[in-house]
């Protein structure tokens, strides 16, 4: 096999991917294979196992020779933290066996997000069968939890949706600078969100030339949100989430709306505060109109803020990649935290332009 990378004098850690062939997997096989300091060792495909990896992604050829293969505990336990990209549900049996092997977990789907596992099986319509494993799991976002992250076993990787909306809000929660029962995120992402499966309604004739929106009644991305928001503010928080489909492939544009209790003019020194030693968020200056495209294919969220004439609104803009920050990229960054590497590792990333 041909490496085009620049050859790792010691591969310090083994990582397994469980789930890899959705477009969150292969992202993130893209990313470990990047890495200086990890091996890949496993990936797992129910369907697809003895399939080269490089075969089903072609972007991959001449970086591994690796083959899908069946999901095993054992062979998985092996590693010293797997990552589940898998849709929800699928992780709750095998999770708990890798923790009682000693093996560390980052589930970048639903599983572990939501703390109330009654308030989690209404909104996915299972019955959350790994309560312990539930009760342990710390939320890995990193801006918010990065001490707890450090030493947890399992973390919960957050939604797409989740981080840019999260990011967005946090700084002005932290300060109980606004109403938080009057919160609104209007959402956008692009159909790599809905994942990699066939369905008519993603299919390029049905998404190209139009716009929507979809869950308003309700996603399942909300009670994530909110249980986020409302650690931030100290209680409960009312939030108007929608979110909305776009003609693209990838990214997340989330514009947010507070109103503050009182007027304030410091409002970017707050940001710029907050995130000042926060290596993947990016505060804009005051009024910039960040863009998806300038954060393609990096782990970056780019934020600015707005006010309107006359107006104690504050509107925020957030920006991320869904598959990266909202994903994979995040995920990695995780496995950086618990693992004690660097956090930037692998991820120093420049978005894809044009």
């Amino acid at each position: 096999m041909v490496r085009h990378l620049a050859e790792v004098s010691k591969l310090v850690v083994k990582i397994g991917i469980v789930g890899g062939t959705g477009y969150t997997g292969v992202e993130l096989i893209r990313l470990l294979l990047a890495h200086p300091e990890v091996e890949v060792a496993v990936v797992t495909s129910r369907g697809d196992a003895g399939v080269p990896v490089a075969e089903m992604f072609p972007n991959l050829r001449g970086f591994t020779d690796l083959c899908f293969s069946a999901p095993d505990v054992e062979a998985l336990s092996k590693c010293d933290l797997v990552f589940f990209a898998t849709p929800h549900g699928v992780a709750l049996e095998m999770v708990p066996q890798l923790l009682a092997k000693g093996t560390r977990v980052v589930d970048l789907g639903a599983d572990f997000r939501i703390r109330d596992a009654e308030l989690w099986s209404r909104w996915y319509g299972l019955p959350h069968t790994a309560p312990e494993a539930l009760a342990e799991a710390v939320y890995g976002l990193p801006e918010m939890n990065r001490t707890a992250i450090k030493s947890a076993r399992l973390v919960a990787n957050p939604g797409c949706y989740p981080t840019a909306v999260q990011l967005g809000f946090l700084p002005l929660l932290s300060k109980g600078l606004v109403d938080t029962q009057r919160l609104i995120a209007d959402a956008k992402s692009g159909v790599s969100g809905a994942g990699r499966q066939g369905k008519v309604a993603n299919l390029l004739c049905e998404v190209s030339e139009s716009f929507k929106a979809y869950g308003a009644s309700g996603h399942r991305h909300l009670p994530e949100i909110k249980q986020g928001l409302s650690l931030a503010a100290g209680a409960p928080v009312g939030l108007t989430f929608v979110p909305h489909l776009v003609p693209m492939i990838r990214g997340i544009e989330a514009t947010l709306y507070a109103e503050l209790k009182q007027d304030s003019d410091d409002l970017q020194a707050l940001f710029e505060s907050f995130y000042e030693n926060e290596p993947f968020v990016d505060v804009m200056p005051f009024g910039s109109l960040p863009e998806t495209r300038s954060v393609r294919g990096s782990n970056l969220c780019r934020i600015s803020l707005h006010r309107q004439p006359e107006s104690n609104v504050v509107i925020v803009l957030s920006v991320i990649d869904n598959l990266v920050k909202g994903a994979a990229g995040q995920a990695v960054q995780n496995m950086n935290i618990m693992l004690g590497l660097p956090e930037t590792a692998g991820l120093n990333l420049i978005a894809a332009l044009p």
